[in-house]
């Protein structure tokens, strides 16, 4: 694997990291396995990321980035700003039945190494406080009170984890419906 680039194999390595931490957990997952399904060298693997926690915080950031892009892509082609609002539900749910699904990402990691690892508590901590941010800044576009953002915070938070548990089903149209009543109740209508 000599004539792979950087960025070439960064890429790799981060495919095969996710696959492999997304589908079976961060824990269960050694370098070893990470580095055969990357298909590069023990030696390009480390010269990449010096260990697995410097690996675990680069796949949830490039993570991250995708995840909300993907979030904000989705929610921004509805035109009306209060629509929007209901949008970031309707794409949980898309999110929740996509193939190979297994919950929050960012949840999952923290359950598995917030307490042993500041580099991933820090990557879970920015993640969430991001999608908070955007939360905020949807909601103040649509001119509703501020609070309501946090409301609906909850409300996405807790569809993730339901929908990691016990499955998709329908738990961001519930969560739709909710975040519904709280848009309507904020509006005065």
């Amino acid at each position: 694997m000599a004539g792979v680039d950087v960025e070439d194999a960064r890429t790799r390595l981060l495919d095969a990291a996710e696959e492999l931490f997304y589908g079976r957990g961060i824990q269960s997952v050694g370098m070893d396995e990470v580095r055969g399904r990357s298909g590069l060298s023990i030696k390009r693997v480390y010269s990449l990321y010096p260990g697995k926690e410097q690996l675990v915080e680069a796949y949830l950031e490039r993570r991250d980035r995708r995840w909300r892009g993907r979030l904000a892509a989705a929610v921004e082609r509805e035109p009306d700003r209060r629509r929007r609002l209901l949008a970031v539900f309707d794409w949980l749910d898309s999110w929740f039945h996509e193939p190979g699904f297994r919950g929050c990402a960012w949840i999952n990691g923290y359950g598995e190494l917030g307490a042993v690892s500041e580099p991933a508590a820090r990557q879970v901590r920015a993640h969430k406080e991001a999608f908070a941010g955007y939360l905020d800044r949807l909601v103040a576009d649509a001119g509703l009170p501020p609070a309501l953002a946090g409301r609906l915070l909850l409300l996405a938070e807790g569809a993730m984890v339901t929908a990691g548990i016990f499955g998709p089903g329908d738990v961001a149209v519930r969560a739709r419906e909710a975040a519904e009543d709280l848009v309507r109740a904020a509006s005065g209508g």
